[in-house]
């Protein structure tokens, strides 16, 4: 279909990366678990929206750029690696309002912005625009007629199984974390950590090579 081949593989490898824990995973998990399931679902639609960047980028070979340019590379990857440190500090920072029940609770963040950060946290990460520069053209037929449209085609693909499982993610946070958070002040906890993560995360992505 559109010029690919092993559809089913692509979609199983697709499945099995989306699964592994990442920036993605631990931002949707940190805003389902303190602010439940719709929050998850905006970062998870937030980062899905970044994906969608990425995937035409990489298929009008926007991406090549990152893979060949170290200049650009270092660029995106300072100014992504700086958003993330400075989400992690906003989670690490966030006050507290007094509630009637003797826990309080953090400040919740409006939806719009906990789909921008997704958004953001994603379309600034440039090793994943690298990643699907690499992996989707394994899976396009090499004598495709149009492989703009096969890239674009896979790439949807992708992203609406990671979105699914993003918003799966979301769901079973909501359900965990959510009665960690009923029981006790750990839901503060939990988003200060995860804070805590995309710091040093942002740090790592800075300092990250090509790869």
């Amino acid at each position: 279909m559109f010029g690919t081949h092993d559809l089913w593989l692509f979609i199983l490898s697709g499945l099995l990366l989306n699964i592994t824990p990442g920036v993605d995973f631990l931002y949707i998990l940190g805003r389902s678990g303190t602010q439940g399931f719709v929050a998850g679902v905006f970062a998870a639609l937030g980062i899905g929206a970044g994906c969608i960047v990425h995937i035409f980028a990489a298929a009008l070979g926007l991406s090549a750029v990152l893979a060949t340019s170290a200049t650009a590379f270092t660029v995106v990857k300072w100014i992504g690696g700086g958003y993330l440190v400075y989400v992690g500090l906003l989670m690490l920072l966030s006050k507290r309002v007094k509630a009637s029940e003797p826990e309080a609770r953090l400040v919740p963040a409006s939806f719009a912005r906990i789909f921008w950060q997704g958004f953001l946290t994603n379309v600034l990460n440039p090793k994943v625009a690298l990643f699907f520069l690499a992996f989707v053209p394994q899976f396009i037929d090499s004598d495709s007629p149009n492989k703009i449209a096969a890239f674009l085609f896979l790439g949807v693909v992708f992203n609406v199984n990671g979105t699914l499982w993003n918003m799966f993610v979301a769901w079973a946070a909501t359900h965990v974390l959510r009665q960690l958070d009923a029981a006790s002040a750990v839901g503060a906890w939990i988003n200060r950590t995860l804070g805590a993560l995309f710091v040093g995360l942002g740090v790592r992505l800075a300092l990250s090579e090509r790869g």
